[in-house]
This record gives structure tokens, C-alpha cells and sequence, in this order.
């Protein structure tokens, strides 16, 4: 199967359309631009093997952090499992879906379900509504917010479904890499509880440091378990979890703040071109355009990368610039494209 095209690959397209890599403006990644101050890594964190300690000070981080604002008892939710990354989860979830059912997968969203499952040897089906849900999916995958279209399910729909689901032998996940803006969307305090749900969360997204390769998973501790025993020892590296521990400990404002602004710079610059909107989230913006890709090679051109989409040919979906900067550029790449 054909490997999904993803984001970020800025020296690829240096080597198409010229220039330094470094010189490029990435603006095809869904992931703050602006990464916190990253505290310092004591010598015997990269020393040693991640310990029993380290491991939980960090998953209760990530507990505080994602049930904040949520009318939650946290203790009772659990202790959310780290994972390298929650691409690991994705490769993992065949493995807990019910054998010889076929997989829904509320679509367009992010194509590594899709390709897992297939490769898994699932039937895969698109569905464009949850209530094309029928008795014999075995998994229902929801990314919420979407990626690329930002669409946000209420968690009580949420719940209810999942309850739903539970009553035909099924299960639900719900992939939250965007949800650090919603938090009240969430169904980490609810997923622990039940057998059926998981929830995987995003650390490198809104903390700008997708390089660390961190994610969590809410689930039932027997799931987690599994999903623990899937992955081996010591999957998740020492300084990522020490990273975790102390920039989710804190409130994050900063952070969130610094985004709000990036995001309505963008919104601006894109309001001013009159560029439509398919819809998006504070970290992205996906835009319609009856000439998406001469739009896409315009920019390329001017060495700024944004994402295009094998499936939705006038879709272009436009991240945050790290300065107003990038905001110019960007405004006058777009001032000039003359299709």
C-alpha cells in the first residue's frame, strides 16, 4: 500500500522548487511554531533508563493537564499510559478491534487509520456522519477536532455513543491531538471507566515539540495493559517524560495565549486573500480554492510549504506563521498568485 503523504517534509520540496531548507516558511504541519522555554534535562535523566517515578510523575501531569476544566474526579479517571508518539497507538488499535468487523472511520480525517487497518486486513469504510454507523462496525475512529476540517463533537454525543457502541460488541476511539484548545470536549475522564473507549492525546502539537515523539492513552487499565505489553519497556524515552512532567505541571497560558495570537494572524492574512474555508482549529486552517494547486506550487515557489490533499484537490490546509514575518510573507505570496 502507497505510504500517506504527511506534513513538514521541507527538504523534499527544497530539492523541487530550490532554496535552503532553512530559508523555507512550514506551514504544512498542524503544530505550534512557537515551543515553550525547555527546562533543563538533569545528566542523569539521559543516564539512565526511565524509572518507576519519572513514569508516574509524568502520566499524572498528563492527567491534570487534559481533565483541567473538566467536571472530573481525576483520581478516579487513572492514570493516562505514555506511548512514543500516538502513531504507536494507531499501529496498536487493530489489535483491539473485534476480528472479522469491519472499521468505521468518520472521514476526511487522518489518513494512518485507514492505512493501518487495511494492512491490518480490515474492511475499511468512510462514513461521512456518525449515524451511518451501522451494527456490524466493530470500531467507530473519530478525530476530534478534525484534521483537516476542524469539525468538534460534544462529549456527551460522545458518551452516548460510545454506550451505544458497547451494546453491539464494539468500540470507539477518539483521537484528540487537537483538543488542548477544547478541553471540555474530552472524553479522557469518561474512557478509563469504560471497556470500550480509548482516547489518545498529542503532547509535541501544542507545545510545539512534535520531535519528542510523546503521546498518552486514556483507557480502561486492562486495555492500557495491553497496549503497555504491545509496546515493550521502556518505550517512551527518559527526557520526553521529563519534559512532560514539567511543562504539563504548569497552566500552560503562556503557551495558549501565544497560539490564540498566531491563529488570528492567521485568520487575518487569509480573510484579506479571501480565501474560503473548509474549516480548521487554532494550530490550522484549511482552505478551499478552485485552484488549490497552482495555489500550492505559487507558494512552493516562494519557498512556503503548505499541505495539499489527494483527496480533496481544492483543499489546502495552512498552519501558523512563528512572527508577524511569516504573517507578511505569507500575505504577499498570497497577494500575487494570479490563478
Amino acid at each position: 500500500m502507497a505510504r500517506i503523504l504527511h506534513g513538514g517534509a521541507i527538504a523534499a520540496a527544497a530539492r523541487v522548487y530550490g532554496g535552503d531548507p532553512c530559508d523555507w516558511l512550514d506551514l504544512s504541519t498542524g503544530i505550534n511554531p512557537n515551543p515553550p522555554d525547555i527546562p533543563g534535562i538533569p545528566t542523569r535523566v539521559w543516564n539512565r533508563l526511565p524509572d518507576a517515578d519519572l513514569i508516574d510523575r509524568a502520566r499524572a501531569a498528563a492527567r491534570a493537564w487534559y481533565l483541567r476544566g473538566v467536571d472530573a474526579d481525576s483520581d478516579e479517571a487513572g492514570l493516562p499510559l505514555a506511548v512514543p508518539g500516538t502513531q504507536a497507538l494507531i499501529q496498536i488499535l487493530p489489535r483491539l478491534a473485534p476480528a472479522g468487523r469491519p472499521i468505521a472511520i468518520l472521514s476526511p480525517t487522518y489518513g494512518e487509520y485507514g492505512l493501518c487497518f487495511r494492512r491490518a486486513g480490515f474492511a475499511v469504510e468512510a462514513i461521512a456522519d456518525l449515524a451511518e454507523l451501522r451494527p456490524e462496525h466493530g470500531l467507530a475512529i473519530v478525530v476530534n477536532p478534525n484534521n483537516p476540517t476542524g469539525r468538534l463533537h460534544d462529549a456527551g454525543e460522545l458518551r452516548d455513543l460510545a454506550r451505544r457502541l458497547e451494546g453491539q460488541g464494539a468500540r470507539l476511539h477518539v483521537d484528540e491531538a487537537f483538543g488542548d484548545s477544547c478541553p471540555k470536549a474530552t472524553l479522557a475522564g469518561f474512557a478509563p471507566k469504560t471497556r470500550n473507549v480509548t482516547v489518545s492525546r498529542s503532547f509535541g502539537k501544542f507545545f510545539g515539540l512534535a520531535g519528542v515523539r510523546l503521546g498518552f492513552v486514556f483507557a480502561h487499565p486492562d486495555t492500557l495493559e495491553f497496549v503497555e505489553a504491545e509496546l515493550g519497556p521502556w518505550a517512551v524515552s527518559g527526557p520526553a517524560l521529563h519534559l512532560a512532567a514539567q511543562l504539563m505541571a504548569g497552566d500552560g497560558g503562556a503557551v495558549a495565549e501565544a497560539i490564540e495570537q498566531r491563529s488570528a494572524a492567521l485568520s487575518a492574512v487569509l480573510d484579506d486573500a479571501g480565501l474560503g474555508r473548509v474549516g480548521g482549529t487554532d494550530l490550522f486552517q484549511t482552505v478551499i480554492h478552485e485552484n488549490a494547486s497552482a495555489l500550492f506550487e505559487h507558494l512552493a515557489r516562494s519557498h512556503i510549504l503548505v499541505r495539499k490533499f489527494d483527496y480533496a484537490a481544492d483543499w489546502l490546509r495552512i498552519g501558523l506563521a512563528p512572527d508577524e514575518e511569516g504573517d507578511r510573507r505569507l500575505a504577499k505570496a498570497l497577494a500575487s498568485f494570479e490563478g
